[in-house]
């Protein structure tokens, strides 16, 4: 017998949700539920977040905890306008780096060499990064200079003078538009993997590739190599470690920097899409990247998941506030399908002290999903269309969501945040 391993499990996954994601698509009749458009929109959004996370889970991997990720990318976004506007994207691209980096030198210095607390140290970089940015733009961006004359302001940078090139993947998105052909037949199932394909692979930002490949590297590096095993002991267990010969300062202060680097390169990618800096860009997505982090139970596969569904929450309010709704269908299929496999399960035979154990907090549990499911039901037959204000804040509530659902089975690195003295046993 073939044993079914997590690779295909999450394959069977992805197959569900997107049959599920065509079934809703059929009837609601929102064909921007599954449409290139809205899955090109939810990668552009999806990346930063994802960058931000995997800053967050290389510092918390070694053991430290990384809340100024938010200001980290508002450094990476102000010095990527900066240099983007002067020299083009490849500087924009390294300054936004090297500014990332410095802010997590900064949290390196401030929680392993001195011991600062990590929340509070992570709470100071998220103040620093916007009063150091606006106060830099006060000076830089001010009327009379160069860079007002190209269009800058208090809050905003003279446009890039180059952007990063666009790629399409060979066959699926090169030549002929067939992809789009069929997307536009909105066929069930068909238009829609076809709508999928096409979002992911025509005209992507070669930033958003290599933001891609940095998932599968960071896999390899922190589980595949003896790097990744030193720097997930010093997580784990520092004086363990140190016992072994592991210089612990050293690495978390690499991890610490490189999770830096990686959220002021989340913030130049925002910089990469607007053409230019704007002040407030981030709106919060270096908190998401966190909250992506830990959905995905602090790896990157659970982790990118995390990334795509906030990306692809905010990119469907972006493109159709009236396919939102049809989020309520969705929610009311989750839940019966849950019902269904619960109920498969209470009603399979067992032994005896096994159906005893089946106690009416079960039943409960089913009847309170079933009357959940009736009443998304309903609220998709009601509403037409929410309020502007709700489709805005639509992507926060679900981050909150997903956040109470995964918080059943978390399990964060056992010295995450833990304040680490050499030769002193915690």
């Amino acid at each position: 017998m073939t044993r079914v391993g997590k690779y295909h499990l999450a394959l069977i996954g992805a197959a569900v949700l997107i049959l599920m994601l065509s079934l809703v698509r059929t009837l609601s009749g929102q064909d921007d539920i599954t449409s290139s458009g809205t899955f090109s929109a939810a990668l552009l959004l999806a990346v930063p977040i994802g960058l931000a996370g995997l800053g967050g889970l290389w510092a918390e991997r070694a053991g430290v905890t990384n809340i100024g990720l938010e200001g980290m990318m508002v450094l990476g976004t102000w010095f990527a306008g900066w240099a983007g506007y002067q020299w083009g994207f490849m500087a924009a691209l390294v300054a936004g780096l090297v500014a990332g980096a410095v802010g997590g030198l900064l949290h390196a210095v401030a929680t392993v060499t001195f011991g600062v607390d990590h929340i509070i140290s992570g709470v100071a970089i998220n103040l620093l990064g916007p009063g150091i940015t606006r106060f830099l733009s006060e000076v830089l961006y001010k009327e009379g200079t160069g860079a007002a004359a190209r269009g800058a302001g208090i809050t905003t940078s003279p446009a890039l003078s180059s952007q990063a090139p666009e790629v399409s993947l060979p066959l699926l998105s090169t030549g002929p538009d067939w992809l789009g052909s069929l997307e536009n037949t909105h066929v069930f199932l068909l238009s829609d993997v076809a709508g999928i394909l096409r979002g992911l692979t025509h005209e992507v930002n070669i930033l958003v590739i290599v933001a891609v490949l940095m998932l599968p590297l960071t896999f390899f590096v922190l589980w595949h190599t003896a790097f990744g095993l030193r720097l997930r002991s010093a997580g784990e267990n520092p004086w363990a470690a140190e016992s072994l010969g592991v210089n612990v300062y050293l690495i978390k202060y690499v991890a610490v920097v490189i999770s830096g680097a990686f959220a002021g390169l989340g913030g130049v990618f925002l910089v990469f899409v607007s053409t230019k800096y704007v002040e407030g860009q981030t709106a919060g997505r270096g908190f998401i990247g966190l909250a992506a982090m830990i959905f995905g139970n602090w790896r990157p596969g659970g982790l990118a998941a995390g990334a795509a569904l906030f990306g692809y929450a905010d990119g469907l309010q972006l493109r159709s506030s009236g396919a939102v709704t049809s989020f309520f269908l969705f929610g009311a299929l989750l839940l019966v399908l849950y019902v269904a496999a619960r109920l498969r399960g209470m009603l399979a035979p067992g032994r005896p002290a096994e159906l005893a154990a089946r106690t009416a907090k079960d039943y409960t549990t089913l009847a309170a999903s079933a009357v959940g499911a009736a009443i998304l039901v309903w609220l998709w037959l009601t509403v037409d269309k929410l309020p502007n204000e709700f489709v805005f804040i639509t992507p926060h509530v679900l981050t909150l969501l997903v956040l109470l659902v995964a918080s059943q089975r978390l399990r964060m690195p056992t010295a995450d945040g833990v304040r680490y003295r050499r030769g002193e046993q915690h």
